[in-house]
């Protein structure tokens, strides 16, 4: 997959078709629309282009930094990776952007630059200034421009009953089993291992504090997890906390600290990508260090026999 990070340094000598959207999540709701993409390129003899934007506009217009998204732009681009797409553009969204008509928008950047002569796209979308040109509008740019159109029904996007709305809910719920049948894969947590106050060392449980530098990227809700990590090409398990150890620490400041079994290795300064595999209990506060190791002794108990029945 080619990766362009603005639509101008595309190569609009290639024919393409195309699909647009935000992409938050890459959801199996997204990837039925990317499969048809890439069988409608492969019939026309086109390039599949997905075409996306970053930041996502609700930061730009809105100002909203209270906005969490599933993925980070970097995790979007490693699933889109595997999905068998040409051509990936990432086009800077700017308040300048958002003020192009929708003639600019179809014209300039999707004509012009992207060379578009197929776009696949939902029923409801909209496009171009205050969003206020539609599906019916996109026909008729393209009997203009000379591409065609291809509607994806409403019937087809509700059939799949996926929205990134209804992942954030259930990661905020920490119901991680139906957000991850939802995304088609595990959610992802990816973040530079740093210098704790080494308090899992004491409980004979090492942790690796992970800080992730994207404040929009969408934690899940506080509690212990079952975890996967690939490192330096090997496969570990093991479990995590998301919470502000109240047992230990008087703080309310929210850490991400991962535990891996059956290994000691140095960590910090590494960038890890941990999976998040299921949800144990949620954070408590103990009324003592034993009762502490005590809970994780079953949280470990628990991970392990989780791990078990995958494997």
């Amino acid at each position: 997959m080619k990766r362009y990070t603005h639509a101008d340094t595309y190569d609009n000598n290639i024919p393409s078709a195309i699909t647009i959207g935000t992409f938050d999540g890459v959801h199996i709701g997204h990837r039925k629309i990317i499969d048809r993409l890439i069988a409608s390129s492969k019939e026309r003899n086109l390039e599949s282009t997905l075409l996306t934007f970053f930041p996502h506009p609700r930061m730009v217009l809105q100002k909203d930094t209270n906005i969490k998204l599933i993925h980070t732009i970097d995790e979007r681009i490693q699933i889109l990776e595997k999905t068998g797409l040409d051509n990936l553009v990432i086009h800077p969204f700017t308040k300048e952007f958002s003020r192009f008509t929708a003639q600019e928008y179809v014209k300039d950047l999707l004509v012009d630059q992207l060379n578009a002569k197929s776009i696949i796209i939902g029923y409801d979308h909209r496009f171009g200034r205050n969003r206020a040109a539609d599906i019916s509008t996109l026909h008729s740019f393209g009997e203009t421009y000379n591409f065609a159109v291809e509607e994806i029904p409403q019937q087809d996007i509700e059939n799949v009953a996926v929205s990134s709305t209804k992942i954030r809910k259930a990661l905020s719920e920490g119901n991680i089993k139906v957000a991850n049948n939802y995304l088609g894969d595990n959610f992802m947590l990816t973040g530079k291992v740093i210098k704790g106050k080494e308090l899992g060392r004491t409980l004979n449980y090492p942790t690796a504090n992970i800080h992730i530098k994207e404040s929009y990227k969408l934690i899940p809700k506080q509690g212990v997890y079952v975890i996967k990590a690939c490192i330096d090409n090997k496969t570990y398990f093991g479990m995590m906390n998301i919470g502000t150890n109240p047992t230990v620490e008087n703080t309310d400041n929210q850490r991400i600290e991962a535990h891996f079994f059956d290994t000691t290795f140095n960590l910090y300064d590494k960038c890890i990508q941990v999976e998040v595999l299921e949800y144990i209990r949620e954070e408590q506060k103990f009324s003592s260090l034993d009762d502490l190791k005590t809970a994780m002794q079953h949280d470990e108990d628990f991970s392990r026999d989780f791990i078990n029945s995958l494997l």
